[in-house]
């Protein structure tokens, strides 16, 4: 199965929101809701010497992803073998359990529907060969996708050319949506981009410690109902008849 990756090269975005609007068209989004906003950090420097930096605000597609490990109801969120992470409104629970642990901050709640939706990186579009919206409409070339290997090369390949970085750069948390910035352009420094994106404790704890206890009592406690049915038979209620009888 075929593994894909986006690169967002933010030396080449002009934010001119073509990205934005596509995504908006194809998924036939509500007035209120977007998948992809466009920020602007700066302008930064002395005339003549002065740069601005736009980016796209997207679902990265980790590989582990967070939200797919806090969300109870199964099938509401899916991480797909094509390296897609895709919602499913038929058995999401609207509960936001995937807002509350996305290191990204990425699912958003649609009142409107009481559920959770997000970019799913077009995977309609991507099983059938094609390319994400956002990507075939931007003008620049910031925006491209294609087999993983070959996007991880082709950002390798320019971060040399223009002396900047690859985010996230973490090892323990790695995502198939990747951002290419300059070396004078810090991610702590950007409205709402997350450092140091990681697996919430919190949510490890849970599942991994709480969790698995919960169900164990559980299981105890229903265990036990039976083994008394089956020594001691169903619970007989004794009514007290009129007159201490």
């Amino acid at each position: 199965m075929a593994r894909f990756a986006m690169i967002m090269d933010t030396r080449r975005c002009i934010g001119c929101h073509s990205c934005t609007v596509a995504c908006k068209v194809n998924n036939e989004l509500p007035v209120d809701m977007i998948y992809n906003p466009v920020f602007t950090h700066g302008p930064n420097g002395v005339f003549p010497h002065v740069s601005m930096t736009f980016y796209p605000l997207i679902c990265m597609h980790c590989e582990n992803p967070a939200c797919v490990k806090a969300c109870p109801s199964p099938g509401a969120l899916v991480k797909t073998p094509e390296g897609a992470v895709v919602h499913n409104d038929e058995f999401c629970i609207g509960c936001q359990s995937c807002t509350v642990n996305c290191p990204f901050e990425v699912p958003k709640y649609n009142k409107k529907k009481e559920k959770v939706s997000k970019c799913t990186l077009c995977y309609d579009r991507i099983t059938e060969g094609k390319k994400p919206a956002c990507v075939t409409s931007c003008p620049t070339g910031s925006l491209q996708f294609g087999l993983r290997d070959e996007m991880l090369a082709k950002a390798e390949k320019r971060i040399e050319q223009i002396e900047g970085y690859i985010y996230p750069n973490n090892p323990k948390y790695e995502t198939n949506m990747l951002f290419i910035f300059p070396k004078d352009v810090a991610v702590k420094d950007l409205k709402d981009m997350n450092p140091n994106p990681k697996m919430p404790l919190s949510l490890l704890i849970w599942k991994n410690l709480f969790k698995p206890f919960t169900l164990l009592g559980i299981g105890g406690v229903a265990g036990m109902a039976a083994l008394h049915y089956l020594l001691k038979g169903p619970h007989e209620i004794h009514e007290k008849k009129e007159g201490g009888e």
